[in-house]
């Protein structure tokens, strides 16, 4: 017996009419019997230290080492953006600088300190 392609006009233009027998693809519904059970699978991958690609589960209490700041939006006419790695102490003391001082916004505060190392620098040369 051949088998022949289904047709996609087959049911509208009055074609052949033979349906498509998608039987073959129904799903297992037997457990592979050979297949050993989890339990002894888990001990033999850890004996074996294997890791588990398992999420664990995040505990609730446990913080985030970087805390949510709140955003700073500000019209100042500055446009420009700068982006550079810092060390986190490092950002925390402009972050702390910025805040100290009321009024201050991060490129105020960017825009000082590049008066005070360029004067640093002047006196040292």
């Amino acid at each position: 017996m051949v088998k022949s392609r289904a047709s996609l006009f087959s049911s509208d233009e009055g074609g052949d009419t033979t349906t498509l027998d998608l039987a073959g693809f129904a799903p297992k519904a037997q457990v592979d019997q050979t297949a050993p059970p989890a339990e002894k699978v888990r001990a033999v991958s850890q004996a074996a230290k294997f890791p588990s690609r398992e999420p664990i589960p995040a505990k609730q209490e446990t913080k985030a080492k970087t805390t949510k700041r709140e955003p700073r939006r500000h019209r100042t006419g500055r446009n420009v953006q700068v982006s550079i790695k810092a060390l986190a102490e490092t950002v925390e003391r402009f972050y702390a600088i910025t805040d100290a001082n009321p009024g201050w916004v991060l490129g105020y505060t960017f825009q000082r300190a590049i008066e005070a190392l360029e004067r640093e620098l002047k006196q040292t040369t």
